[in-house]
């Protein structure tokens, strides 16, 4: 099932990037400037933010397997439009439609959190997200390839096709699940809980900060590297540069991996210390780096991914079980918090590069990786307050199940006989506590 949902989530999140690769094709086609023909991307991206906000909160008010497959069938038949239409204000309007309805995969992260045992979240929701990783380079290299080759219709006509077969995989193999609204809750004090849970819930306001900083980074990063490898010393082609895409690849294989062995046994403050450190140390030498020597931004790539994303499923295997009557809340809550970062890091990349170039946006993303680190920091992974370490500093998670027969490896070993040092003594009074 887990399988099932990180591919659909891979092909449906795709379409909020197919057009980044080709804007100039559509250009071309519509005869519009490459300024205009830009703003579809915004456009997708704009609709992606209100789909966030205003669609997602209701996978807590409606049966969570009717409501995905009618927004997966109804996305693939606007994009039909999109495959056909030769007006160009037709073709944005339907893109930014388009990109609203494509949130099913925030749709689905709150369903693996409800149907996987808790020892086992962490694991489950890495294969969806690094779904979702995939779904932005599979996108790109793609689209990139079609239209170097073939009319750039023939993208968006592959993403329809891949659509409706997401469409008939979930509706042979997606298990029902109940309404979480057995109370009658209407939609707008839905919209309002939102913000509520974010203000109040001092769990979700912290890791909604961690998110906030750390997209800012990676979007940071991403947007001025083609910039620096654009120009001298390096001078790649956008080929080249499109190819340190890749990397991502070595999130998608490690991410599991990391969340079985690490996330699943320790508390996910752990974990989130470990990604954060690792994106340090990874910004910092690719910033001084990285105007000399193409080693830089290649450490730093691929510790932007690995740490981005060992912090984010962490993050994700905390907030679902602040409440689960409203994990897509809860959910929105955190990924508007993300996407806000999103936009600040391009906004505040681009003008510091455009100012001082690659140093000046590297000494802002570790100064945005160094304040969640101090978030972390503020709160302990027992206390239910806004601050302190109440609860004690042990690493190993309270809920788990005990072993009976389980094999363990030499790493699990070593991270548990950690843990037992770090932390003996100090959970025994608080054995079944809310988890960070």
């Amino acid at each position: 099932m887990n399988i099932l949902f990180g591919f659909a989530s891979c092909f449906t999140v795709s379409n909020l990037y197919y057009n980044q690769a080709i804007l100039f094709k559509i250009a071309e086609t519509f005869d519009v400037t490459f300024e205009r023909s830009s703003s579809i991307a915004t456009l997708m991206q704009a609709g992606y933010a209100t789909g966030l906000l205003l669609i997602c909160p209701l996978g807590d008010l409606f049966p969570r397997r009717p409501f995905i497959l009618g927004l997966v069938a109804f996305t693939a038949t606007m994009w039909i439009a999109l495959c056909v239409t030769n007006s160009f204000n037709a073709f944005a309007a339907i893109s930014y439609i388009c990109g609203a309805t494509t949130v099913t995969p925030q749709l689905m992260l709150p369903l693996v959190g409800d149907l996987a045992p808790a020892h086992r979240r962490a694991s489950s929701l890495a294969i969806v997200v690094s779904g979702l990783a995939l779904g932005v380079l599979v996108a790109r290299i793609l689209a990139g390839i079609m239209a170097n080759y073939t009319s750039w219709r023939n993208i968006y006509w592959f993403g329809l096709g891949v659509q409706y077969l997401v469409l008939a995989l979930l509706y042979v193999w997606m298990p029902d699940y109940p309404s979480k609204n057995p109370e009658g809750i209407n939609y707008f004090r839905m919209l309002w809980d939102v913000g509520y849970l974010f203000f109040t819930e001092p769990l979700l306001f912290q890791v909604g900060l961690v998110s906030f900083f750390i997209s800012a980074t990676f979007q940071s990063y991403w947007t001025t590297l083609s910039f620096l490898l654009s120009s001298p010393p390096y001078g790649y082609s956008s080929l080249v540069i499109g190819l340190f895409g890749l990397i991502g690849v070595l999130v998608m294989l490690l991410a599991p991996v990391y969340s079985r062995l690490v996330i699943d046994k320790f508390i996910p403050l752990f974990s989130a210390l470990i990604g954060l450190s690792i994106e340090l140390v990874g910004i910092i030498i690719g910033t001084f780096l990285g105007s000399h020597h193409v080693a830089g931004p290649i450490i730093q790539a691929i510790t932007v991914d690995l740490g981005g994303q060992f912090t984010q499923i962490a993050n994700r295997a905390s907030v679902y079980d602040i409440q689960p009557r409203a994990r897509n809340r809860v959910n929105t809550a955190y990924m508007v918090a993300g996407f806000a970062g999103q936009l600040t890091g391009t906004s505040v990349g681009n003008r510091l590069y455009a100012q001082g170039g690659w140093v000046y946006s590297g000494a802002c993303s570790i100064g945005f990786i160094a304040l969640a680190l101090i978030v972390c920091l503020v709160r302990g992974p027992r206390e239910t307050g806004w601050y302190g370490w109440s609860g004690g500093w042990a690493i190993r998670r309270d809920d788990l199940p005990p072993k009976k027969g389980e094999v363990v490896t030499p790493t699990e070993e070593a991270l548990e006989e950690a843990a037992e040092v770090v932390g003996n003594g100090n959970d025994n009074n608080h054995g079944n506590t809310q988890q960070r």
